[in-house]
């Protein structure tokens, strides 16, 4: 019986890649991924077989992952950040289920390793913004309903969450993080702290730091994070913090 890898690679860099996601990179046979992480392993692991596809083929890339799983082969797939937060991990899994129901996909094992996500990777470089109950949206309408969107964050907004914004704009849709902005300071005062994050933990690695009423800067894009403090999140010394309560 093959094997599918499923592989958080964090940010790209190995000072941020977990040990079972190096040890896993190190068994499989051949890696599938998007093409920019491709490229970011490659520099790393430049001895493996890999195979790169464009955004969108998300699908195709796991079937091709469990076509070589089903040949008794290990097969890696991979993910920036975290693969079960917004990667290819439930993915693989409808992906596999539906071949099986079709008869094209028999026993094949799965293995999902998990990584440094976007959020976490965030909040350190701003300080400590998830120290108390967040959320993560992303605002991409690709796949979801902007009315939908619109409705999580109001309702995140009322309770009172630190909110993460993933994917908060893009060539096509450069007008989503002002209108999620919007959406918030109905019930979120116009002085939040938000920060920023640009690449977290690659070259070029920016960050900010500013207010709801500040929102959108010019360079968010899907390489971005947003997060969005709640009532007691403050900024002192460069840092953004939400405190926990412990001092009560």
């Amino acid at each position: 019986m093959g094997k599918v890898l499923v592989i958080g690679i964090g940010p790209g860099t190995p000072e941020y890649l977990c040990r079972r996601a190096e040890e896993a990179l190190g068994e499989a046979e051949v890696v599938f991924g998007y093409t920019s992480y491709i490229r970011q392993l490659q520099r790393f692991f430049p001895e493996k077989h890999y195979v790169a596809t464009p955004m969108r083929e998300e699908k195709a890339r796991c079937r091709m992952a469990l076509k070589e799983a089903q040949a008794g082969r290990t097969a890696a797939l991979v993910s920036s950040g975290d693969a079960g937060i917004y990667g290819m991990a439930g993915l693989l899994y409808e992906e596999l289920l539906a071949g099986r129901r079709d008869g094209k996909f028999g026993r094949v094992e799965v293995e999902v390793i998990p990584g440094v996500t976007a959020a976490g990777m965030a909040a350190a470089v701003l300080g400590a913004p998830l120290m108390h109950d967040f959320c993560v949206i992303s605002l991409s309408d690709l796949l979801t309903p902007w009315e939908l969107i619109e409705r999580r964050l109001a309702l995140a907004a009322e309770g009172d969450f630190v909110i993460c914004l993933y994917n908060p704009g893009s060539k096509g849709r450069p007008g989503h993080l002002r209108r999620a902005a919007e959406v918030l300071l109905r019930t979120r005062a116009a002085d939040t702290p938000v920060g920023i994050v640009r690449d977290a933990g690659r070259a070029g690695q920016e960050a900010q730091l500013t207010t709801l009423a500040g929102l959108p800067p010019v360079w968010t894009d899907m390489h971005a994070v947003v997060v969005v403090g709640n009532s007691a999140t403050f900024v002192e010394d460069g840092r953004m913090v939400t405190p926990r309560g412990y001092r009560r």
